[in-house]
């Protein structure tokens, strides 16, 4: 379970003291990753040098509404600044307009921009309706993702990942290579089997710990 698990701080108010702890609980636990905030990157790719715990970080982050060129931007830093995998959102309000080339576009420029580091892409499920998702995932995949991700945790009222969305996520990208990110509400191990069993190959989570123990 824990070679799921990519150990999660992005809270606003996160301190130093709260970041050290979480780096060390993943070096502890042997988690996959950490997945931190941008301007964190340097000291958690310091911090955990060799330890063979990946830095995930974000981009376009919660609400997916920045500027293409932004989102490109901010996963040169985070590469530059050691980065191993990046998390974008991407544009709902596109989706939802039925944009989807720009859609497609802005997944492949960030996707250049990550080059051989695994680039997934948060469609923010609790927004989406069932065919909404499914269209969301076939973007991703005609972009060049390497995995489609459910949530970031930031919807108000939001449930997070959903054992059905993931399943309809991994039915859908699965065939052509992709991956499954479930994230957003898993706080036992009971929810991470269930994610796990429904298609998910990596688990986004800030009860990492209580998970394997």
């Amino acid at each position: 379970m824990n070679r799921y698990i990519e150990h999660t701080l992005l809270k606003q108010d996160a301190t130093e003291q709260e970041l050290i702890k979480l780096f060390d609980e993943a070096k502890e636990h042997n988690f996959l990753g950490v997945c931190i905030n941008p301007c964190y990157v340097k000291f958690a790719s310091d911090y955990l040098k060799n330890s063979g715990v990946k830095v995930v970080t974000v981009a376009g982050f919660p609400l997916g509404a920045n500027k293409t060129e932004v989102k490109v931007f901010e996963t040169k830093c985070a590469i530059a600044d050691g980065a191993d995998e990046i998390d974008t959102v991407i544009n709902v309000t596109h989706l939802k307009d039925k944009k989807y080339d720009l859609i497609v576009n802005e997944i492949k420029q960030i996707k250049e921009a990550a080059g051989s580091h695994n680039l997934k892409v948060i469609l923010e499920t609790d927004l989406l309706t069932k065919d909404e998702i499914k269209k969301a995932c076939e973007l991703c995949i005609e972009g060049g993702a390497d995995f489609v991700k459910t949530s970031t945790g930031f919807v108000k009222n939001g449930v997070g990942a959903k054992e059905e969305d993931v399943k309809l996520m991994y039915e859908t990208v699965a065939s052509h290579g992709l991956k499954v990110k479930a994230s957003g509400g898993i706080r036992d191990k009971q929810a991470a089997e269930k994610m796990i069993k429904a298609g998910a190959s990596r688990l986004g989570t800030s009860s990492g710990v209580k998970i394997v123990q």
